[in-house]
C-alpha cells in the first residue's frame, strides 16, 4: 500500500500562484478572483510581511480569509506621505495637458528609474500644484485578506 503524496504547503521562498482579495471597510481595493491569478515569491516583498505571514502553512488548493487589525497590514497612515508636487515637476514627469482630480491615482517613475510608485490626488491648488497622498490606500485601516492557493512550486 502506498501513501498519498503530501500536498505542498506555503513556505518562505515558495513560488505561488494564487487568487487574493484585499478589502477595507469600504469594500474591495484589489481582487484577482474572477480574473487571472497572481504569481509571487514568498519573501520578495510583493505583499506586506503581515500578509505573507498569513500565507505560511496554507496548502495548495486551500482558501482562507484573515482579518487584520487597523495598521497591521500596511502600517499606520504617515502624515509625511502627504506631499505637494509642483505643476512644473508634474509636467516634466507626465503629460503637460493632464488635469488632476481628487481621488485619482497617479503613477510616478521611481527616482532610480526601476519601477513606479503611486499617489492619490488629495488636493489641487489654483497654481496647478497637486497634493498627493503616497500612503497605501489601506494604511491605518482594518483589512480583510482573502486568499486561495492555486499552485505552489
Amino acid at each position: 500500500m502506498t501513501s498519498a503524496a503530501a500536498v505542498p504547503t506555503v513556505e518562505p521562498g515558495a513560488f505561488l500562484t494564487l487568487h487574493y482579495r484585499l478589502a477595507g471597510a469600504e469594500g474591495d481595493v484589489v481582487s484577482t478572483f474572477g480574473g487571472k491569478p497572481a504569481t509571487l515569491t514568498v519573501g520578495s516583498g510583493w505583499l506586506s510581511p503581515a500578509l505573507e505571514q498569513r500565507l505560511l502553512g496554507l496548502a495548495e488548493g486551500e482558501r482562507a480569509t484573515f482579518e487584520l487589525a487597523a495598521g497591521e497590514a500596511f502600517g499606520e497612515r504617515n502624515p509625511e506621505m502627504l506631499q505637494w508636487v509642483t505643476r512644473k515637476l508634474l509636467d516634466e514627469v507626465g503629460d503637460p495637458d493632464e488635469r488632476y482630480a481628487v481621488g485619482e491615482v497617479v503613477q510616478f517613475p521611481a527616482p532610480e528609474g526601476n519601477g513606479q510608485y503611486a499617489g492619490a490626488v488629495a488636493e489641487v491648488r489654483d497654481d496647478g500644484a497637486v497634493r498627493f497622498d503616497f500612503n497605501h490606500p489601506l494604511a491605518g485601516r482594518a483589512v480583510t485578506f482573502e486568499v486561495q492557493i492555486v499552485g505552489i512550486l
